[in-house]
């Protein structure tokens, strides 16, 4: 990210550049600043825009040899179009010889870094990978946008809000605006607003569901699990968030018992070091072998409703029960 602040504060941009990574936010941010400062305001003639997986690679070499209409530049933004998936074979070869006067943008949700057009972008401009934020930055970066409203924020409320809205900072965005919005008229924002305001996110709601089965507390499990389908939310999606929390429980009770540290435990497992801590409570509620078991249960149950033997809602609800009735 460095790299792409650098070329936007010295107005000198390299032939292409490569944007991908999970920080879907973060990635949209960066890539709105670099064509704003690639491309002069209004400037339809000199920027082109492509989306998709049907694009033409030859279209893109053709308008990138096309030199700029009074213009210091030509922009060609690409997005999604899994070039850098299964390497593009045109790109990868024009990329080293493109029109000094084209500035390629990529923006991509997948990538594989031993591809050819990888290499390309590496050799010819730069790759930019956006990661999901850790905590520390997530925190720093809300408190900034607190900061400019003028307000406050108690840490029982911060820590609240981040475990409400996870890590996408696109959600946190959204939900920071409308904390903000909420707490207009005062200059402290407290748990209790964040409680009325934001909203929970799905995981949450299996992270509750998962405790009830720990503490065999069956209609309660079941009750959210009823929740949850009446805010839409499909079966066999919920399913998948059981069993990603589990896998999630195994791995921390894994890492704990060999000594790993929240900290060092986040970076293996992927989620924030807050969660970690969140994740290690509830792991003590559950053998190791009993979560191996309802993993087990999970994948079962969504194979059976794959193959026809078994409704997905009700597979899920079976589940659950089998689970409350015999943690450990």
């Amino acid at each position: 990210m460095k790299t792409i602040d650098e070329d936007i504060k010295n107005g000198q941009f390299k032939q292409c550049y490569l944007l991908y990574g999970e920080e879907a936010y973060l990635k949209g941010q960066y890539r709105d600043r670099l064509v704003r400062a690639a491309t002069a305001d209004g400037d339809p003639m000199n920027f082109s825009s492509y989306s998709g997986k049907q694009i033409n690679p030859a279209e893109l070499v053709d308008l990138a040899e096309t030199l700029p209409f009074f213009a210091e530049r030509r922009v060609i933004l690409v997005q999604d179009s899994g070039f850098f998936k299964s390497s593009c074979e045109t790109i990868a070869d024009y990329l080293p010889q493109a029109n000094a006067s084209t500035c390629f943008i990529f923006v991509e949700s997948e990538v594989d870094k031993r591809t050819k057009a990888y290499k390309a972008v590496q050799k010819a401009g730069a790759a930019v990978e956006f990661k999901t934020q850790k905590e520390a930055v997530l925190t720093r970066w809300v408190l900034g946008r607190i900061g400019k409203d003028k307000k406050r924020i108690t840490k029982e409320a911060m820590q609240l809000f981040l475990d409400r809205t996870g890590t996408d900072m696109g959600n946190i965005d959204r939900e920071l605006e409308k904390l903000l919005c909420y707490t207009l008229d005062r200059d402290a924002i407290e748990a209790a607003d964040v409680k009325d305001i934001v909203t929970e996110r799905p995981e949450n709601r299996i992270f509750e569901m998962v405790d009830a089965v720990s503490m065999h507390n069956q209609k309660k499990a079941l009750e959210l699990y009823y929740d949850l389908l009446t805010l839409k939310e499909a079966p066999m999606r919920i399913l998948y968030l059981i069993a990603r929390q589990l896998r999630i429980l195994c791995e921390v009770k894994e890492l704990s018992s060999k000594g790993y540290g929240s900290r060092d435990m986040a970076g293996r497992i992927g989620i924030p070091e807050f969660a970690v801590r969140k994740n290690a409570g509830q792991a003590r509620g559950f053998s190791r072998e009993w979560l191996i078991a309802a993993l087990k249960d999970a994948a079962e149950a969504e194979e059976a409703v794959k193959n026809g033997l078994m409704n997905d809602k009700i597979a899920v609800e079976l589940l659950l029960v089998r689970c409350s009735g015999n943690a450990e």
